[in-house]
């Protein structure tokens, strides 16, 4: 199977750590047969990526400023049966590729995705609800084991096949993540809508496909915790626009009835040993859900007064245009 590896970024203030992804991509032991970085209109970082990634195909984000839009720009760039996506903080064991592949032996699943580990830049923060860790962009608590159905992967770490695309188009934009402005969901959308026509195929967890997701101090703050935690809500309130509140909403109720009060269980027990941490994880437990309840209320109002529009159109127009990417690749240069 032809796989292509698709990084996308935006900011030079990750420049180390798109470097190591970039790295990690050319150690794995299953090589890909394309790596594509794709940067997000920042002329700047992609004029110095286009001069180091040697290895890489550097191109321009051509569609519109955000993920969603650097993603779809990717997979219209390359003809690979296989996709897989890396963010371009995080950094792949050197099996990845390799495990994150295996699953699609089987015709009837059509994407995987893989185990996101913290990288924490000091001790780890024991603290923080590891029902939460989606907010690090990393597994969280609550997911199911090994070869379990999911309704969709993240997107940090994820494999799908080209004929998602083709049977859908690409990723919504207006849901994904745009600079630093933390919304996302775009791929919980259209993994729905692609298993919506064609409900026979499914996507499925691998723990055996790590890599690391780098988590800075900021996202270890009060602020960003309650700022991605609207934000969530306010993407899930984008999602269940377009796929409907029963398929948009179906994990998030079973993450809240199941996997949270687990946690919030082991932390009531763990209280009398460890009173301060134990109290901050229930606290945030509690408060992140009423935030992101809250976001959701907020932006189901939003949609209804701007609907978003399915981000199928978006990839067939790159496609039509698939010749112009925005400058040479490193094998021209």
């Amino acid at each position: 199977m032809n796989v292509t590896v698709v990084i996308c970024a935006y900011t030079l203030e990750r420049w180390d750590q798109l470097c190591e992804a970039v790295g990690s991509c050319a150690d794995q032991t299953l090589v890909p047969d394309e790596v594509v970085v794709v940067i997000d209109h920042n002329e700047e970082l992609f004029e110095r990526a286009h001069a180091t990634f040697t290895g890489a195909r550097v191109i321009r984000n051509r569609s519109t400023k955000g993920l969603s839009g650097a993603r779809n720009t990717g997979v219209a760039s390359t003809s690979g049966e296989a996709i897989a996506f890396l963010d371009d903080d995080a950094r792949a064991e050197p099996d990845w590729l390799a495990q994150l592949c295996v699953p699609l032996k089987d015709d009837d699943v059509a994407g995987v995705g893989g185990w996101i580990v913290p990288d924490w830049p000091g001790e780890p923060a024991s603290w923080f609800p590891q029902t939460y860790y989606w907010i690090l962009g990393c597994s969280y608590a609550g997911l199911p084991e090994t070869g379990a159905t999911l309704r969709n992967p993240i997107g940090a770490n994820m494999v799908l096949r080209r004929s998602v695309f083709d049977e859908v188009g690409g990723f919504t934009s207006g849901i994904g993540r745009i600079g630093k402005v933390p919304l996302g969901c775009e791929e919980t959308e259209l993994c729905i809508r692609y298993t919506s026509a064609r409900p026979e195929q499914r996507f499925v967890l691998t723990h055996e496909a790590v890599v690391h997701h780098r988590v800075p101090m900021s996202r270890l703050s009060w602020r960003y915790f309650r700022t991605r935690c609207w934000a969530e809500g306010v993407s899930k309130a984008a999602v269940s626009s377009l796929v409907g509140s029963r398929n948009g909403l179906s994990s998030e109720r079973r993450h809240l009835l199941r996997a949270m009060p687990s946690e919030i269980g082991e932390s009531l027990r763990a209280l009398p040993r460890h009173p301060r941490r134990s109290a901050t994880t229930i606290a945030l437990i509690v408060t992140g859900g009423a935030i992101a309840a809250s976001g959701l209320v907020r932006g189901r109002a939003a949609v209804r007064r701007t609907p978003i529009v399915p981000g199928g159109d978006e990839l067939r127009q790159l496609l039509s245009t698939k010749g112009d990417e925005g400058g040479p690749s490193p094998s021209d240069a």
